[in-house]
């Protein structure tokens, strides 16, 4: 039998005395408990504000110098962490070996649990080896409880290949082995160690911080229009039209013919329009530019 950790002085395994009567109530009870806690959320960010602008210079300087992102993390954390990775490449026109995401227990425990797989001391080492990582990437440990072992061996193989590293945990650190620690304190659940509900929700929420704001400072958006997106759907394809009709004032025709004739390229299109430059010079601007669209609309 596999001797287990103990986690009882957690915070997020303590019991929340405002929630005892759980099994008690009625369903509207219950929304309205949730709810009442889910309100510190903002403010266990508010209060790490600081720590997340840390972790999002750390990727833009290791994304601008070529490297990666790796998002670690079990269960709840780790799918989360997929969930992130995924929506990069269409929202913001990222190579998928920009930005990935490891899950303990791999693909199978996106889908169900795979129970034990958190507690691996080598899994995480050996996806970032298989994936060499080096100094030029960073790692983006996810672990509500701070101390799951599949994440912290990650992030002691990041430290000793000298690559970038963030703990997001909602638990204090003692011991920090990461460069950045993220601490979102949002207190003991509603049900009893079920951190897919606040903690799950103030992760998911600084994640969407992290990359979001990391994209932003790599010119992946023009004002708050995704310049970078990949239009591989009807949805998509109708958002480029319009992005491309907003910024270079053209009609809806204008901006089809525009993306046909640059493969679907926004950034491209845009400033082909307003430069009258042909797709070629275009592409060659925004590339001096490091693909910043308002410097290259710039006069």
């Amino acid at each position: 039998m596999t001797e287990s950790r103990k986690t009882g002085h957690l915070l997020t395994e303590k019991i929340n005395p405002r929630t005892t009567d759980l099994d008690k109530c009625s369903p509207l009870e219950v929304v309205e408990l949730i709810l009442q806690e889910d309100r510190g959320i903002v403010e266990a960010i508010e209060t790490e504000k600081h720590n997340i602008s840390s972790a999002v210079e750390l990727v833009v300087d290791k994304l601008r110098g070529g490297g990666r992102l790796f998002l670690l993390g079990a269960g709840t954390s780790g799918r989360l962490g997929v969930i992130e990775a995924a929506e990069c490449p269409p929202t913001f026109g990222t190579d998928p070996d920009l930005i990935q995401a490891f899950i303990a227990g791999g693909r199978e425990a996106v889908w169900q649990s795979v129970e034990g797989a958190e507690d691996s001391n080598t899994e995480a080492e050996e996806l970032l080896i298989n994936s060499d990582l080096d100094k030029d990437d960073v790692v983006v440990g996810i672990a509500a409880s701070a101390s799951t072992p599949f994440v912290q061996s990650g992030l002691q193989y990041a430290k000793n290949t000298g690559s970038g590293s963030v703990l997001v945990t909602c638990n204090t650190v003692e011991s920090k082995i990461a460069d950045v620690t993220i601490e979102l304190l949002v207190g003991p659940e509603v049900v009893v160690g079920s951190t897919r509900m606040k903690a799950g929700t103030v992760t998911k929420m600084v994640l969407n911080m992290i990359t979001t704001a990391s994209m932003v400072q790599l010119g992946k958006t023009y004002g708050n229009l995704m310049v970078d997106v990949q239009p591989k759907s009807a949805k998509l394809r109708d958002r480029a039209k319009r992005i491309v009709m907003h910024i270079s004032g053209v009609s809806e025709d204008r901006a089809y013919e525009l993306l046909e004739e640059s493969g679907w390229d926004v950034k491209a299109s845009i400033v082909m329009q307003t430069k009258g430059l042909s797709l070629e010079d275009s592409k060659k601007l925004l590339q001096k530019h490091g693909g910043f669209l308002r410097e290259a609309l710039k006069k």
